[in-house]
């Protein structure tokens, strides 16, 4: 069985909170415009522009947003770890002979800086997707998993018919994405393993 399972990013494989919370302030900084970063980090997911919104006036998101994208890798890379059971969630799809791929609302250079800077065994990194957005990427791979931690998610698993794993190390509680319809939902990717080998059992 050819596979192919996609991640998410942000609060999935890595705890990029710190990093994220040391762009704003330097953005806040550069700008002279307040961001309150602790409350910025707490809504990790969805695209830069949602939370630009919620600070600049929208003549200025484009202009912030690049600005943003400029500072990201002297700030947000070193300080960024893994999540627990990262490397072995993907080492699990190779395991099966599978094909990992990132797909994740991130700026791709950035995303596939962080993957680098962490050496996570990502076979391909796709990035600036949101939600269904995240579907097409995902059809086009025909990925069978997709793996995320927020409501969007799963709208991305759904796009692609792809069963919507969801774990609950982001800002959403394990209720609310079962009640989204996430099709398996975990405490985090250290259950993943055993969760795909299973999964893979059954279809044999």
């Amino acid at each position: 069985m050819s596979l192919t399972v996609g991640f998410d990013l942000d609060m999935t494989l890595i705890d990029s909170r710190p990093g994220i919370k040391a762009t704003w302030d330097a953005l806040s900084a550069e700008t002279g415009v307040h961001v309150d970063s602790d409350l910025a980090v707490t809504r990790l997911g969805p695209p830069l522009t949602e939370e630009l919104a919620e600070w600049f006036p929208a003549t200025r998101i484009d202009e912030a947003g690049d600005l943003y994208r400029s500072l990201y890798p002297d700030h947000a890379i070193d300080p960024t770890l893994p999540m627990r059971g990262a490397r072995a969630a993907m080492d699990a799809v190779h395991a099966h002979g599978g094909r990992v791929i990132v797909v994740t609302a991130k700026h791709t250079p950035n995303a596939r800086m962080h993957v680098e800077h962490l050496n996570l065994p990502a076979d391909e990194v796709i990035g600036r997707l949101w939600a269904e957005q995240k579907g097409e990427a995902l059809r086009e791979a025909d990925a069978a998993i997709y793996v995320g931690d927020h409501l969007g998610d799963i709208k991305g698993a759904r796009t692609a018919g792809a069963v919507s794993v969801a774990v609950a190390t982001g800002p959403i509680p394990a209720d609310e994405l079962r009640a989204a319809g996430a099709d398996v939902v975990l405490d985090d990717l250290t259950a993943f393993p055993a969760w795909l080998d299973a999964w893979v059992s059954a279809r044999r």
